[in-house]
Order: structure tokens, then C-alpha cells, then sequence
């Protein structure tokens, strides 16, 4: 199927600013775009584009005294079926892992895996090692927070969400990322879009989403605690340990974001 994506996303800023954005798809999507990918910028500006040390791509720009807008829109291919399954997955002893895939054991900024490690044991312990074990953390993450915009807060740590039991989509991966790394199982945290395909719509204005991959069986499989469900059209933009290492935009100085659209749509 076809997916319409994109976004405009605008900041006032009253002097020159430097900013970096992580709003392009990414390159591991590169292969399925049916029509230019662009960011774009209103007024024009310099802007490049380099690789993080997640295989991400970054883009760096002044925003200029005044403001600016970035905008983007492209139709990506993608297959029209909910997130695969793999119940047989089997977990990996920590010392089989491979070298690269030890990061996301670790704690990090939103990550408390400290805090939340006795708590994780206590619940999943005598669950069976593997995809069953990450289906319990999802449940029981799904059951523990209270979806709602509302509680959106930047700050909001995986140990905070836990407690509160209020939260937004990065709150939910946040949670599940940092028990399933308790329970020894590489957990990374995702953002991208995810349209109202194959599911009632829900009444709120179209955002990103954030949800979370797991090693299991020498693989990476999606799952997505916030739905607790296999969804159609995941469109990667970035990965990382959390929402530290993908976030949207990053202003080294004072810069007010006065507009935000995303359009995620089914097209064909």
C-alpha cells in the first residue's frame, strides 16, 4: 500500500538559532519511497545532513531571527499488513549477544533500569524467557499508564510513568524498553508514523508515534506498548536508547514551536 507522510512544523525565535532535527525518514526506508523525500525550510536556509552513531539521519540549520517553518511530504510504500509475528522468538543469553546489540541492555536518560530492576523480576521472573516475557511487559505496561495528551511532559522518566500511571506514546515505550532491558532482553526505543490504518480513527489531531523493538532470535521485532496490538504502516524515522537519542528537534537556545502538523495518511 501507499502512505502519504509528512509535517509542518514552525518556530519562533528572536535571534538566530542553531537547531538539529531528526525529521527524514529513515535510510533503511530509503528503498521504498515512490516520490521524493525533501526537508524543506520557509524562509530558505543552509542545511546538511549527517549520520548518528544510530544509523539516523540528522539535520543541522540556524534558525534565523524571526523563524522558520520545516515541511515535508512523500508517499512510501510499505506492506499492508499488521507488524509480523514471531511467538517462537527465543531470548539470547547476555553473553551470546552480539557486541553491537549490548547498548540496549543498558540504563539510559529516560531509562532507569536501576530503579525499576527489582520491580521487573518481581512481575516477569517466572514468565517464560522470550517473546512471551515481552508480550507480559507490554501488557502489563498497556494496563499500568493512562493514555492521555494531556500528561505529555518532556522530563517524564520510565520510573516516573511507572509511579504516575499517566502518559503519552514515548512513555509507554520508555517503560517497556526499560523492563525488558531489566529482564536482560535488548529493548530500543522508535519514533516514526503511525496512521489510522485498519483501526477506528481516534478523534485528536495526527501525530507522531513512538514505540519500540526487542533482539529476540538473532532479529529485531516492533512492538508497540501504547496499542498492545499489530498495527499496519509503521514508517521509521529514527531509532535510539530513548527519546534522547530521537528527538524531533533540538534548539541550542531559545526557540518557541508555534505550529505542528503531521499527515499520515493511506493513499493507495
Amino acid at each position: 500500500m501507499l502512505i502519504r507522510c509528512g509535517y509542518e512544523i514552525a518556530f519562533a525565535a528572536a535571534a538566530p538559532t542553531p537547531m538539529m532535527a531528526m525529521l527524514s525518514l529513515h535510510p533503511s526506508r530509503h528503498r521504498d519511497l515512490r516520490t521524493p523525500h525533501r526537508l524543506a525550510t520557509q524562509p530558505e536556509v543552509p542545511i546538511y545532513d549527517y549520520p548518528d552513531a544510530f544509523g539516523n539521519t540528522c539535520t543541522r540549520l540556524i534558525v534565523p531571527a524571526g523563524g522558520i517553518t520545516l515541511s515535508c511530504d512523500f508517499t512510501v510504500e510499505n506492506p499492508g499488513v499488521p507488524d509480523p509475528q514471531s511467538p517462537d522468538a527465543v531470548q539470547h543469553p547476555v553473553e551470546d549477544l552480539p557486541d553491537d546489540i549490548l547498548v540496549y541492555l543498558l540504563g539510559s536518560r529516560y531509562c532507569e533500569t536501576d530503579r525499576l530492576g527489582d520491580t521487573a523480576w518481581g512481575l516477569f521472573g517466572g514468565v517464560e524467557p522470550g517473546w512471551a516475557r515481552v508480550q507480559a511487559i507490554v501488557d502489563y505496561t498497556h494496563e499500568r499508564i493512562a493514555f492521555g495528551y494531556p500528561h505529555a511532559r518532556a522530563t517524564r522518566t520510565a520510573w516516573e510513568a511507572h509511579e504516575e500511571r499517566v502518559g503519552v506514546c514515548r512513555d509507554f515505550a520508555h517503560l517497556a524498553v526499560t523492563l525488558c532491558r531489566c529482564m536482560n532482553i535488548p529493548a530500543r526505543y522508535c519514533t516514526g508514523y503511525l496512521g489510522d490504518i485498519g483501526v477506528e480513527p481516534i478523534d485528536a489531531a495526527m501525530d507522531f508515534s513512538a514505540w519500540f523493538d526487542v533482539y529476540l532470535g538473532g532479529e529485531w521485532h516492533a512492538f508497540d506498548a501504547r496499542h498492545n496490538r499489530p498495527r499496519i504502516g509503521r514508517i521509521l524515522m529514527a531509532r535510539g536508547r530513548d527519546a534522547t537519542d530521537t528527538a524531533l528537534t533540538t534548539a541550542f537556545g531559545p526557540a518557541t514551536l508555534c505550529k505542528f502538523r503531521v499527515v499520515t495518511e493511506a493513499t493507495g
